[in-house]
């Protein structure tokens, strides 16, 4: 076989539709595009997501990725590990961290996350997590949630 040799299968070419010539030809006229509207107009038609002048549905929905949090919740968070240079048997509150120096600024009601360790008693008195909270009582400490 040569390359001069190659042909389409039989019959998997059609010939070019004709339109606009006479009744006889089968699109004549309007050529299959019906009597009068916005699609049987020349040119390309409408956008992608065009609802005929509607306000579309890409511009009804809010943006996607991370619809924006009204009232948002802002706590000040602190480590357990930040928390092993305080006294043995202190009372931990906010007020308490900002004088000792922990904490620089009061964001929100305080909260206590787990990482790091502590190896001395505290009284924690703000909420914590469920790891933060194991390691203080492991350590000898008490958790009072407000």
């Amino acid at each position: 076989m040569r390359l001069h040799e190659l042909s389409p299968q039989a019959g998997s070419k059609h010939r070019r539709r004709r339109v606009g010539r006479g009744i006889s030809a089968g699109q004549g006229a309007s050529c299959g595009f019906g009597m009068r509207g916005q699609k049987s107009r020349s040119g390309t038609g409408t956008k992608a997501g065009f609802e005929g002048g509607q306000m579309p549905l890409y511009r009804r929905l809010p943006k996607l990725k991370h619809f924006p949090l009204y009232n948002p919740k802002v706590y000040t968070v602190v480590n357990v590990g930040k928390l092993a240079s305080l006294a043995p048997n202190s009372e931990v509150t906010l007020e308490s961290l900002m004088k000792a120096g922990i904490v620089t600024s009061d964001d929100g009601p305080l909260k206590i996350l787990g990482h790091g360790e502590i190896t001395i008693p505290l009284t924690v008195k703000a909420p914590c997590t469920a790891g933060a909270k194991a390691k203080i009582e492991a350590a000898g400490g008490t958790v009072v949630e407000d």
